[in-house]
């Protein structure tokens, strides 16, 4: 299969997030086919949905993929495991999320897997680290990423300073 550019959300707030998420990018970076091109700053963001927790530390992985999209969720699936993800309140704490948000230019639905994620043009935890990986990405059915920067400006973002 011909390698593809994709961008991974990675999210925490458990467990040391910072670290977590840090770590995450080379077992991401690790999968089978799969090579990081660049890593996003670290971000800190309020929870969305069930607010009753800890502050999250967000960031996006651009990665090129030989993984079929499928696969490339279960390795990511299977990384969260490794990192203890329990799901058992939905949008709740978690000790690491991998979501992908963009696989190329692909447009598709199937249980489990929609791309590019739905909502990721709506939360500015996602959109402010993926144009800092990739400034002229695509939405695919939405346009360019860079066009929802302002619709999203509302949202409480704080970018984590690197540590020394």
């Amino acid at each position: 299969m011909k390698p593809v550019r994709a961008v991974v959300a990675l999210g925490s707030n458990l467990e040391g997030p910072e670290a977590r998420v840090r770590r995450a990018f080379d077992e991401v970076g690790a999968l089978p086919g799969t090579r990081l091109l660049a890593r996003s700053s670290l971000y800190r963001t309020a929870p969305v949905g069930f607010v009753d927790q800890p502050p999250f530390i967000n960031a996006c992985a651009l990665v090129e993929t030989t993984l079929a999209p499928r696969d490339l969720l279960e390795g990511l699936l299977a990384i969260e495991r490794r990192h203890g993800r329990v799901r058992d309140i939905p949008n709740g704490p978690r000790t690491l999320d991998l979501d992908i948000v963009l696989y190329g230019d692909l447009a598709m639905h199937e249980h489990g897997l929609t791309l590019p994620h739905p909502r990721a043009h709506e939360r500015a935890f996602v959109l402010a680290p993926l144009l800092e990986v990739w400034p002229d990405a695509v939405i695919p059915g939405r346009g360019a990423a860079a066009a929802f920067r302002e619709a999203v400006r509302g949202q409480a973002i704080e970018r984590v300073a690197e540590a020394a």
